[in-house]
């Protein structure tokens, strides 16, 4: 009746009072879904921004400077590795080197294509991966030790000394003419105009003067050598009235002269190109290197001509000829056991070099941990290494934490520059200008969302660091809260409920325990520092076991963590427990006895499940 009393006094707008209400009614449900509406397409243009964000800075360029190239360091162990071969003669004077497999029916050796041509008739050259040096398979790159040949010379040597670029010229007006007689293959048209075009630009377009007389010292790659020889005679014969001295001491050693400060080297020449510390060191002395590419070489696989098992080697079989087979039958168990006589060029030579690179392209993460070892070894203090040793054997080490060593301390990599995706995308001419200003600098893509920052444990170079031991610490504690605190509060909640008597003393428990769960977790963690930490400190950390050693050993582990987690949320635990036994209905307790189990049976089978 009062119910029916109140509708009474409600009063609606009727008429044109209603149309009104109803029509504020509707424009305001559209304006709020309007502001709903606004409010969602916001959202929803924050959420891609953040992802775009989040992916634009997750992925790109980092410029890395590396204290020392991790290539040198590959070439100077594979290098080291072939010069150390047994049975082994290393000469720069690729006629030695020819006449010694000559005159051994056992051995092998490689140089220049030219010096083969010289003594086709008493050498065998060995295809490679099936592939022989032809004109078609070099010029086309199929051949897998094919590799161009340079000069280098610099823009203030080519000013200051007008009969250094009119040699030039004449070199690149007339290489493509004479180069198959000395047995090389020519470059292409489109590389000798674009040698044409860096001799312009260096001179800056001032004409060159073919009258001056000069003396012209040209020195480096024996592989070039007898090139450049042939047309520095047939630049004399065209008139040229100075003295050209041509030497063949191998590119490393030409271009270190090169580059030597105050260097009277006018051209080096060079059978591969110029490494970036060898343009540094010239960039020191006030000198920009300018490249010319003047034709191809084929690097020659040889053997004596008496020897008729050997046609054909792989890579493999080319990497266990020079390094780790002594017998031909080591190598391939069809050839003669007979010991491998082996003839290289020398260490300053540019053709060892291109040869190590080449049939031991290995990264410097692929060495094996002895090798990585002995890299590390060279490059820090014996103090560094003893605190190495005594932190963690290096016979107890992984592969992947010495080469971590490695790159920490002997490469040393610094980030100089970083670039977002976006940046990476549309200004990579200009991030590759930058890098190319950068002492051993590389540039590298990478993408910070990967597993390797998931897997790789705590570092102190930001780049390597990574949160396994995070993640694994996590997962340990909260295991050994779980088995501290979840069976203990539990087993305290039933015994509260079921079992306690309603005296004072359990009255008294049951107040500690709301009040413990009030306590701040500061207090709980002063508490853990105090027991776990110092006074347990035998316990948790496993020295009374025997297991860690007592003068290194404290209590700073995951099992004082988890004891210390397990105290602060025991408390709660029992509460919870406590609620929810004390929800399940009596009447279940009360069937369960009349059924004949007992208090135990009643509350194991019963209560805690439905709990």
């Amino acid at each position: 009746m009062a119910a029916t009393n109140n509708m009474k006094h409600i009063s609606y707008p009727k008429g044109n009072d209603l149309a009104d209400y109803v029509e504020k009614r509707k424009r305001r449900g559209l304006i709020w879904q309007i502001v709903f509406l606004g409010a969602t397409l916001i959202g929803i243009i924050s959420l891609i921004a953040l992802l775009y964000n989040v992916i634009n800075s997750s992925f790109g360029y980092v410029a890395l400077q590396n204290e020392v190239d991790p290539a040198a360091l590959v070439l100077d162990v594979e290098r080291e590795r072939l010069l150390n071969s047994p049975n082994l003669t290393s000469s720069e004077d690729d006629e030695e080197l020819a006449t010694g497999v000559m005159d051994n029916p056992y051995a092998v050796g490689f140089f220049g294509y030219a010096y083969y041509q010289e003594h086709a008739n008493n050498l065998n050259i060995l295809t490679v991966d099936g592939v022989e040096p032809t004109t078609e398979n070099v010029e086309s790159g199929d051949y897998p030790l094919s590799r161009p040949l340079y000069f280098y010379t610099d823009a203030d040597r080519l000013l200051d000394k007008p009969a250094v670029a009119a040699f030039v010229q004449y070199y690149l007006d007339n290489v493509s003419s004479i180069i198959s007689e000395v047995g090389y293959f020519p470059a292409s048209e489109n590389t000798l105009e674009t040698d044409r075009t860096i001799l312009s630009r260096a001179l800056g377009g001032i004409p060159i003067d073919n009258t001056q007389a000069a003396d012209i010292l040209i020195t480096g790659s024996s592989t070039v050598y007898p090139l450049t020889q042939r047309l520095a005679a047939l630049f004399v014969d065209a008139g040229f009235t100075g003295n050209i001295d041509v030497q063949s001491i191998g590119s490393g050693a030409g271009l270190e002269l090169f580059c030597s400060r105050n260097s009277d080297v006018d051209i080096a020449n060079a059978s591969r190109d110029i490494s970036r510390s060898e343009l540094e060191a010239c960039r020191s002395a006030k000198r920009e290197p300018l490249e010319f590419q003047v034709g191809t070489d084929a690097l020659a696989i040889v053997v004596n001509r008496q020897n008729t098992f050997a046609q054909s080697v792989t890579k493999d079989e080319l990497r266990a000829i020079f390094t780790g087979a002594e017998l031909w039958s080591d190598v391939n168990a069809d050839w003669p056991a007979e010991p491998i006589v082996r003839y290289i060029p020398g260490v300053d030579s540019g053709t060892l070099d291109f040869f190590a690179e080449t049939v031991f392209s290995r990264e410097l993460r692929d060495l094996p941990k002895e090798t990585l070892t002995e890299i590390l070894q060279a490059n820090v203090s014996s103090g560094l290494m003893r605190r190495f040793e005594n932190d963690q054997p290096f016979a107890e080490r992984s592969q992947e934490s010495v080469y971590a060593l490695v790159e920490e301390r002997v490469v040393a990599p610094t980030v100089v520059g970083t670039w977002s995706l976006v940046d990476s995308l549309f200004h990579r001419a200009g991030i590759e200008a930058f890098i190319e200003d950068v002492p051993n600098g590389s540039l590298e893509f990478r993408s910070w969302l990967t597993w390797r920052f998931v897997t790789s444990p705590q570092s102190s170079t930001p780049e390597d660091a990574g949160i396994r031991t995070a993640i694994l610490g996590s997962l340990w504690v909260i295991l050994i809260t779980l088995l501290f605190s979840l069976p203990l509060g539990v087993g305290a909640a039933v015994y509260l409920e079921e079992y306690a008597e309603k005296n004072w003393f359990n009255r008294m428990i049951d107040t500690n325990i709301n009040n413990l769960a009030g306590v701040p977790s500061i207090i709980y963690g002063m508490l853990g520092l105090a027991i776990f930490v110092r006074i347990m400190a035998p316990l948790t950390s496993c020295t009374l076991f025997g297991v860690s050693d007592p003068t290194t050993a404290n209590g700073r582990t995951v099992l004082s963590a988890g004891l210390t987690l397990g105290l602060l949320i025991l408390p709660l635990i029992i509460i919870n427990a406590r609620e929810a036994i004390r929800a399940v209905p009596n009447s279940l307790r009360q069937a369960s006895y009349g059924l004949g189990a007992t208090k135990w049976q009643t509350i194991w089978n019963h209560v805690l499940p439905m709990a």
